[in-house]
């Protein structure tokens, strides 16, 4: 009689339930609590053990543009609900809940900046959207920035942060894959350089679009970086998998990103990075 093994991962970079509530600045990789502006001071990164903390877009965009040089670009654009979409509540409904609790637009923010002084668009998701989800709105703003690089011929730096496709806009957020991958191909006829930075979790449509062009991608460590995530595929494999699965760290073993950068590291890794290109293409 064949022996059935039911197993279970869990995700080490959520804390444990157990049954209270939890405050959101303990950290789960070694229980410290930290006030806000502790955090905020060290970028959001546990100084006892080096967890990175989720960034919200906003403040991701402080932390890695010079100051005052942001501009963002189509803070107007939303998604529609073009199938009426209703589960437990109206898509519609959800749309204004996220907007509310995060105070933007939707899951992306994207704009003209510079990083070192070096000028690009920056693009960078927000998981307290709905996930980080890929909807119509995201997608296009992603397709905006592309263009406005290729036409400035400048670097395009996107950070992502997403749980996949927004299944609440069925077949048209599926599109938006296809979609970015043809606006990162303007990049390439401009020749403007496309950098990645891959924040946890990066998962599902975005990793297997946009996310996986970059001509530098690098993370930030312990993020997840995986089509899904390792308990669906422990459960659906029925196999144990490496306690790093799915793991920036694996991810960088197997050469599916070019490096790890820590927080406090990144801005200055990226100015360097975009010099490199900017100065080599135009012979400086």
């Amino acid at each position: 009689m064949e022996e059935r093994i039911e197993a279970v991962i869990e995700d080490r970079r959520e804390p444990k339930d157990d049954g209270g509530a939890k405050h959101p600045n303990t950290c789960p990789g070694c229980g410290s609590h930290y006030r806000d502006d502790e955090l905020e001071a060290t970028l959001r990164v546990c100084p006892q053990c080096g967890h990175h903390f989720p960034v919200r877009a906003r403040e991701r965009i402080a932390q890695l543009a010079d100051g005052g040089t942001f501009a963002e670009a189509d803070a107007d654009l939303r998604s529609a609900d073009p199938l009426g979409f209703f589960d437990l509540k109206a898509y519609t409904e959800r749309l204004a809940q996220a907007e509310m609790a995060t105070g933007l637009g939707d899951a992306l923010v994207a704009g003209s900046a510079a990083i070192e002084r070096r000028a690009c668009e920056l693009a960078v998701m927000d998981f307290a959207f709905m996930g980080g989800s890929m909807g119509s709105a995201v997608g296009e703003k992603l397709a905006r920035a592309c263009e406005r690089a290729a036409e400035r011929r400048v670097p395009l730096v996107a950070v992502t942060a997403s749980g996949g496709a927004r299944m609440q806009e069925g077949i048209l957020s599926l599109m938006q894959m296809p979609k970015t991958v043809v606006s990162v191909d303007l990049l390439r006829e401009a020749r403007a350089p496309f950098v990645v930075v891959m924040s946890h979790p990066t998962t599902a449509g975005v990793l297997a679009s946009f996310a996986s062009l970059g001509d530098v991608i690098v993370a930030e460590p312990g993020a997840l970086i995986a089509f899904t995530g390792p308990r669906v595929v422990q459960q659906t494999t029925r196999e144990k998998l490496p306690d790093d699965f799915g793991l920036a760290e694996s991810n960088l073993r197997f050469g599916h990103v070019d490096a790890i950068v820590r927080r406090a590291d990144l801005r200055p890794y990226l100015g360097r990075l975009l010099a490199l290109f900017v100065d080599g293409r135009d012979g400086r």
